[in-house]
């Protein structure tokens, strides 16, 4: 039942969306949602929705996790980094793409959640941490960095932080527009940008707000 409800996700919503590669869609395959949605809310685990998280926070929409997979294009061999955990689901998405997960959540409620979840589903190879991603400063660099809040202010932070050839996903804006954007790091002291869609999805906490003009 799960798995047909499963397989109807990835071809009715996700696959609908423009997520065409296939190893994007074989790893929402792989990877259950049910598990990682509260108990209260375990009906829509498979509904192209947003999922209320303690805290106030939500779980992304599996269309916007498919394309935010798809645009990382992850190879398998990646060092992965993830600016909030929620409950786990993307971060076991990010593993089952990549090589190995750090990721970073500012709740403590969430991050022992995302913990648990990805403990019970037995994946390795993940560190959830507990802490203010606008303030920590990771060890090393990462080939591929997903940012699953928005930034009402584009912040480069988090573009210092890609290897050379590394990719960024990150959503820019306030509601009711946001632009999701895939950030390259060509070189040392370039990067490109490339506008994907549009969406609207939490604001990061903490980061940084328009400045408001006052007359």
């Amino acid at each position: 039942m799960q798995a047909d409800a499963r397989e109807q996700m990835i071809e009715n919503q996700v696959r609908a969306w423009e997520v065409l590669n296939e190893r994007v869609l074989d790893t929402l395959r792989k990877v259950p949602r049910e598990p990682f949605v509260p108990p209260h809310f375990r009906y829509l685990a498979y509904a192209d929705m947003e999922v209320p998280l303690p805290g106030g926070q939500h779980m992304l929409r599996p269309s916007v996790v498919g394309r935010l997979l798809q645009a990382l294009h992850l190879s398998g061999t990646e060092r992965v980094f993830e600016v909030g955990a929620g409950s786990g689901f993307v971060t076991a998405c990010l593993r089952a793409a990549g090589a190995a997960v750090q990721s970073i959540e500012l709740l403590p409620e969430l991050a022992d959640m995302a913990r648990r979840n990805l403990a019970t589903l037995g994946v390795q190879d993940i560190e959830i941490l507990t802490g203010d991603a606008v303030q920590y400063e990771p060890q090393g660099r990462f080939e591929a960095i997903a940012v699953t809040a928005s930034l009402p202010v584009y912040d480069p932070r988090f573009q210092k932080r890609l290897a050379v050839g590394g990719r960024l996903f990150v959503v820019v804006g306030e509601a009711p527009v946001m632009e999701a954007r895939l950030i390259r790091r060509v070189s040392e002291d370039v990067w490109t940008t490339e506008g994907l869609f549009e969406t609207v999805i939490d604001p990061l906490i903490n980061a940084t707000h328009p400045v408001e003009f006052t007359f």
